[in-house]
């Protein structure tokens, strides 16, 4: 496939005049996973129709009904590390420019619509987050497994986990999968709409006479709330309930890891607990750090010390392991080091964020998007 067909651009013709920008990620057979090319074809355009009068709201979506994205091109980086060494720059390109178009969707100024249906995981859910409209289907389903890699939740989940407070910090630990009703209960989504309604619903904005643009928003939010779905099978946040809050409970990583780790009689959560006992040491400690750190910083300076740790973790042994063993080779036997929580120090995480360049930060004008 050409790399011009990875993302698909349209404009709908309103009613009015104005124009509905449209872009579709067009890599099914990856289940629409993010890579450079399609980041590169995502961030000026979404940049240009910002800054279009003509363009009323954009509507982001992606091709198929199993995945909109299921996560970042990770295996790139490690095929690239494997090859040519820790100062390959392959991780440095991708999440450098994939925080810039995180950052864009967070600050853009007119209704932005992502339509997250099936599979929404990892970079998919920088996309989703940021967006004014988040729409969810009956068949979505959103996590952030980074925990299984060797990573950690980025592209700015250090900021919006750190949000939801002690259930973002469980959905990062465990790579918890959550459905549509936990994704309106956490506010991952703003609405819920079938899955089949995602045509009716670009027709229904055609056919919008915008007011003015400080209206907008108002306008796409009433607009989909009538086709809400409230049919929705109930959230594994809720049902897993006391449960979940008793084994939430404790401040120290270490109590924390071992009551996230503890067998459950609830299959979402045993599962969550495997998965994290299962998952790096060092992941772990970082998602707690940047759990911590994320109340305290800015978005942006949050994207900014993201860049400095995910290039780091692709300069230390564990998410190149994580994603060798997982996508590469597939033996799902990754070797960690450290091996235990225990053996994961404050010296070994401060390396971790280091930065890896030189000088002013690469991402020190992000907020300056329109320039």
């Amino acid at each position: 496939m050409s790399q011009d067909t990875w993302v698909i651009f349209d404009e709908i013709a309103g009613a009015d005049g104005h124009r509905i920008g449209v872009a579709c990620i067009n890599s099914e057979k990856t289940l629409n996973a993010l890579n450079i090319p399609i980041i590169a074809r995502l961030l000026p355009q979404l940049r240009a129709w910002a800054l279009d009068d003509g363009i009323a709201a954009v509507f982001l979506h992606a091709a198929g009904e199993k995945a909109f994205c299921a996560g970042g091109d990770v295996k790139s980086i490690c095929v690239a590390v494997r090859a040519n060494g820790v100062e390959d720059s392959t991780a440095f390109d991708l999440f450098s420019q994939e925080y810039r178009l995180d950052f864009l969707i967070h600050d853009y100024p007119k209704p932005l619509i992502v339509w997250g249906t099936g599979y929404v995981m990892g970079g998919g859910i920088g996309l989703l987050c940021g967006a004014s409209h988040r729409i969810v289907t009956e068949t979505s389903r959103l996590a952030m497994p980074e925990i299984t890699i060797g990573l950690y939740p980025d592209v700015g989940g250090s900021w919006f986990l750190a949000r939801l407070g002690k259930i973002g910090l469980f959905l990062g630990m465990t790579g918890a999968m959550i459905n549509a009703a936990d994704a309106l209960a956490t506010g991952f989504a703003t609405q819920a709409v079938a899955a089949g309604k995602r045509h009716e619903v670009l027709t229904a904005l055609a056919a919008l006479s915008w007011g003015s643009p400080e209206s907008r928003h108002d306008q796409v939010s009433a607009l989909l709330d009538g086709f809400a779905l409230t049919d929705l099978a109930a959230g594994h946040i809720e049902q897993a309930g006391a449960e979940l809050s008793e084994r939430l409970q404790g401040e120290e990583l270490a109590d924390l890891y071992a009551a996230l780790t503890a067998p459950s009689a609830n299959p979402w959560l045993d599962k969550a607990a495997r998965t994290l006992k299962a998952g790096s040491p060092t992941s772990a400690a970082l998602i707690y750090r940047q759990w911590q750190n994320g109340s305290r910083m800015s978005l942006a300076d949050t994207f900014r010390q993201e860049l400095i740790l995910s290039v780091q973790c692709a300069r230390h042994p564990d998410f190149i392991e994580g994603v060798r063993a997982l996508l590469v080779d597939k033996d799902q036997q990754p070797r960690w080091h450290p091996a235990t929580l225990a053996e994961v120090s404050q010296a070994w995480l401060d390396g971790h964020y280091a930065a890896p360049w030189q000088g002013r930060h690469p991402l020190s004008d992000l907020e300056n998007w329109q320039g």
